[in-house]
């Protein structure tokens, strides 16, 4: 059954996953059960884990810095850093299997396009490095201890080890979580931004593709035509005026249509009417010419950034598109409001429904451009329809000064305003 959706303009604000059964073991008690097993397990592979990790921890730490004099030592040691990340990761999968941490991966380092100092430099700097191997040298004490309290209770302390197993677990779990998660909600916004950066690129190259073939396949070819018909109205100009003046009128009607061709293409990158007029006409423009009837709701007191007012512009074009091609509708609706600092669109029809984000009509490179902007883009489209698409975008004034308000929940839907 589909969850009702909130009232209009409305954000939706994220509610986080409930832990799952591993993240948040069952409290300990009188008995072994899987989990306990597990963090025995866990608590036993400690001393020859941390052995391995506490012995490459100090021979790259102490070989890199005792060699920076040299040319080798400080690359030497940007290296260890880098095995370091390795050790990391290694560790984030044992806890995971073993004792159900859920830690995240901290975010790649980015890509330097500064030379090889730049990203050594970088490295170097590296706070998920640095703190592994701050985890890996206070790990062999740790390590002993686990290893040894665990060994001696299974033949000591048995009818009680399950609580002083989860103890020591715990303490592993606390290490992991404050030594080998990502710092801070910067290092997961780099990674989100590094993704965001890629897509578009991405994006801008595909429309520059698409730019150059319009014009060579449409415009150009037509204006070539129009070259060679001059040309050859030129020539026969003396000789046979009648047909010279049939070629100039081939030629006219040539240029009407190189002229209507450039149009569409300069309005599919940036329609003249959205410059002068603002969204709402030109949402208005682009619904005139849909197939199906179409109404426009605007509530904007303002005008967003240019950059914001385009991509709305052409989420609105790309769907009603959709509308025309896909849908069967016999009706359609665009709403566009601002609400907690955040664009809604939102466009309705009623047509056959089972609109998809795979589906082949360019939803999917809508949400990706959408997503590169820090947007959202929700598909709500049940077999038999109806089909509501939601996108929202960050607002930002003319001005580009952003609206400041809490972003909402990438599940958010709005319901349409009636």
């Amino acid at each position: 059954m589909t969850e009702p959706f909130p009232p209009a303009g409305t954000p939706v604000t994220a509610v986080p996953a409930p832990a799952g059964p591993g993240d948040r073991p069952p409290p300990a008690r009188f008995a072994f059960d899987a989990h306990t097993w597990k963090e025995i397990v866990h608590l036993l592979t400690n001393l020859p884990v941390s052995l391995i990790g506490f012995t490459y921890t100090v021979t790259v730490l102490f070989t890199g810095v005792g060699l920076t004099v040299t040319v080798i030592g400080l690359p030497l040691l940007a290296t260890g850093l880098m095995g370091a990340r390795g050790l990391g990761r290694l560790e984030r999968a044992r806890a995971r299997r073993l004792l159900g941490v859920r830690v995240e991966e901290p975010s790649r380092l980015p890509r330097s396009a500064g030379g090889f100092w730049p990203r050594l430099w970088m490295v170097l700097k590296d706070p998920v490095s640095w703190r592994t191997v701050l985890y890996e040298l206070i790990r062999l004490p740790w390590g002993v201890l686990t290893f040894a309290v665990t060994l001696t209770g299974l033949f000591v302390l048995w009818p009680v080890l399950p609580f002083v197993v989860r103890a020591l677990a715990d303490g592993d779990r606390a290490m992991v979580r404050g030594l080998l998660s990502p710092s801070d909600e910067l290092e997961r916004r780099i990674a989100e931004l590094e993704s965001d950066r890629g897509v578009v690129v991405d994006t801008a190259a595909a429309d520059l593709r698409r730019i150059e073939r319009d014009l060579h396949d449409g415009a150009q070819a037509r204006l070539v035509n129009l070259a060679m018909g001059l040309g050859l109205a030129k020539e026969k100009l003396l000789e046979d005026p009648d047909a010279a003046a049939s070629m100039v009128d081939e030629a006219h009607g040539e240029v009407k249509l190189a002229l209507q061709e450039l149009r569409d293409l300069a309005r599919g990158i940036h329609p003249a009417v959205l410059t002068d007029r603002g969204l709402d006409a030109a949402l208005s423009s682009v619904a005139s010419r849909c197939t199906v009837p179409v109404k426009v709701t605007v509530d904007l007191d303002e005008r967003p950034a240019a950059a914001i007012e385009g991509i709305a512009y052409f989420t609105v074009s790309e769907l009603l598109q959709n509308v025309s091609k896909h849908s069967g509708a016999r009706s359609a609706a665009v709403d566009a409001w601002l609400s907690e600092g955040r664009l809604f669109l939102q466009v309705w029809d009623d047509g056959r429904g089972g609109a998809r984000l795979e589906g082949g009509t360019g939803m999917r490179g809508l949400a990706d451009r959408l997503d590169a902007v820090d947007g959202l883009f929700v598909v709500d489209s049940p077999e038999g329809g109806p089909t509501t698409v939601t996108a929202e975008l960050p607002w930002r004034d003319r001005a580009g000064v952003p609206a400041g308000q809490p972003r909402t929940a990438k599940r958010a839907s709005a319901r349409r305003r009636r």
